[in-house]
C-alpha cells in the first residue's frame, strides 16, 4: 500500500465544517508521539529531539482536520502547562496560570503535517507557535485552506513546502519567521498518482537514509 499521507477516518467532522472555524483563528489565537517540527533562531527548519534538519524542498502535508488553538505557559524553557482544543471549538477556559510559568498562559496555535517525499516521507510532526509570525503563518495557511474548502471541499489538504521569511528587530537584529508554501491542494486520500507508476514500487525497500545535519 502506498505510505502518501492519508487523513480519512472515523470520528472526523465533514471538510465543510472546518471552513468557519478556520476563518474564525485570527489574532485571539493533536499528535501525541509525533516529532515537534519548529524553525530555530538561524531560521532553519528542525525536527525531533536531535533537531534534525528538514530537507529543503521536502512537501509537506497539512492535517486540515488537525488546526487547534489554546494556551501553553512556560517555566525556564519547559512546558509548565498547555490547554489546546480543535479551532472547532471555543478557546478554553485555562483558569489561572501555573505559578512556576514566566509569562502566564500565552495564546498558541498549531496544526499536524506529515512529510509525502524525500528521505523523511511518513514523518508526522506538531507545529505550534506563540510567536507573532509563528501564528501569523498558521493563520495565513488556515484562511486559504478555509477559501479551499468553499472553493473545491474534494481537495481541502494542503501540500507545503516550508519556507521562511524575516525581520530587522532594532534590539535582537534579524528575526526569522516561518512560511508555509502552498504548492499544490490534494484530497484526503493524498496526492493523485502519476499515469503509468507503478504500484509495485510501494513494496520495494527504500534506501537507508544518510545521516543529515544536526543543529
Amino acid at each position: 500500500m502506498s505510505n502518501l499521507v492519508k487523513f480519512a477516518g472515523a470520528g472526523l467532522p465533514s471538510v465543510q465544517t472546518i471552513s468557519t472555524a478556520l476563518k474564525a483563528l485570527t489574532t485571539n489565537a493533536p499528535g501525541t508521539g509525533a516529532a515537534i517540527l519548529k524553525m530555530d533562531r538561524t531560521g532553519h527548519w528542525i525536527f525531533g529531539a536531535d533537531q534534525t534538519e528538514v530537507e529543503s524542498d521536502s512537501r509537506w502535508a497539512v492535517n486540515p482536520f488537525s488546526f487547534i488553538h489554546g494556551f501553553i505557559a512556560w517555566a525556564d524553557g519547559s512546558v509548565a502547562g498547555e490547554v489546546m482544543v480543535s479551532v472547532t471549538e471555543p478557546l478554553p477556559d485555562v483558569g489561572p496560570a501555573p505559578a512556576a510559568s514566566d509569562k502566564g498562559w500565552e495564546p498558541q496555535v498549531g496544526m499536524m503535517l506529515q512529510c509525502i517525499s524525500g528521505e523523511d516521507t511518513g514523518l508526522e510532526c506538531r507545529f505550534t507557535a506563540t510567536s507573532v509570525g509563528g501564528k501569523k503563518a498558521v493563520q495565513e495557511l488556515a484562511i486559504a485552506l478555509a477559501h479551499q474548502v468553499d472553493k473545491d471541499p474534494a481537495k481541502p489538504v494542503p501540500v507545503v513546502v516550508l519556507k521562511k521569511d524575516h525581520y530587522q528587530h532594532k534590539s535582537y537584529g534579524r528575526i526569522y519567521t516561518p512560511v508555509f508554501e502552498v504548492v499544490e491542494w490534494v484530497s484526503l486520500n493524498g496526492p493523485e498518482r502519476e499515469p503509468g507508476e507503478d504500484d509495485d514500487k510501494d513494496d520495494e525497500p527504500a534506501p537507508a537514509p544518510a545521516r543529515r545535519t544536526r543543529r
